[in-house]
């Protein structure tokens, strides 16, 4: 198996940042997280975000940024991507005016191609970060392909979310499979094994994980991110056990 890094969004454990930004960055990286996928700087700096994650050994892998944040502050974010040494931003969601089939997509479409002109002026990569609305159809195409035939490849990538797509009861690695070169992100996400399909923490549900490691392996995937939307357990507890059931899986 290709070794490819595992970062955790932090999204995961946003009750315990909330309480202890900093602590929660170390604990997370004494779980044996190669990264971090941010959520938001904790009030610091990215100077000072950046010092810190470098002396927990994490690297700030990406971020999910509102697209309108985006919009207006582009300059920014950059700067501060740039300083954290963060080469991929990703847009978490998507308002319905701005979908597919509204009068404000092909404005998004415009507005999506410049940001990612930006940033790759700026060796930032954007992607996108689906949910399970991305695989409603217009003309018989998903959402999210007609959002992916519209942007340039090189100025839009994906983030597989493999929940979602497993939600929409799409094969996950056939969906990854779909993009050749174009996701460099993958979320790890499971499923538990019940009528609600709800979030579970890696390893411990009904992703055929093997599978879509397999896929990201072919099409060239360079990180993998954990994410649980929510939790039963404590989240940490809930991170610490999709990491160690990853290690335990060779990765």
């Amino acid at each position: 198996m290709k070794k490819i890094p595992v970062a955790l969004q932090m999204y995961t454990v946003r009750d315990e940042m909330e309480k202890d930004f900093l602590g929660t960055l170390e604990k997370v990286s004494k779980m044996g997280y190669d990264g971090v996928e941010l959520a938001g700087f904790g009030g610091l700096s990215a100077k000072e975000l950046k010092l810190e994650l470098q002396n927990l050994g994490l690297q700030a892998v990406s971020s999910h940024t509102p697209i309108e944040l985006m919009e207006q502050s582009i300059d920014r974010i950059i700067e501060d991507h740039t300083v954290l040494g963060c080469h991929f931003v990703a847009i978490p969601w998507l308002a319905e005016s701005r979908r597919p089939g509204t009068p404000g997509f092909d404005s998004l479409i415009t507005s999506i191609s410049s940001i990612g002109k930006s940033f790759k002026d700026h060796h930032i990569q954007l992607c996108y970060h689906n949910h399970d609305f991305e695989f409603k159809t217009l003309n018989g195409k998903f959402y999210l392909d007609i959002l992916y035939e519209r942007v340039d490849p090189s100025l839009l990538m994906a983030e597989i979310d493999t929940y979602w797509v497993k939600y929409a009861e799409i094969d996950p690695a056939a969906y990854i499979r779909k993009y050749p070169g174009r996701c460099p992100l993958i979320h790890l996400k499971d499923m538990e094994d019940s009528p609600e399909r709800a979030f579970a923490e890696v390893g411990t549900g009904t992703q055929n994980l093997p599978a879509i490691f397999a896929a990201s392996e072919e099409v060239g995937s360079k990180w993998y991110i954990v994410e649980q939307d929510s939790c039963k357990r404590p989240s940490l507890e809930s991170a610490k056990i999709s990491i160690d059931n990853l290690r335990r899986m060779g990765l």
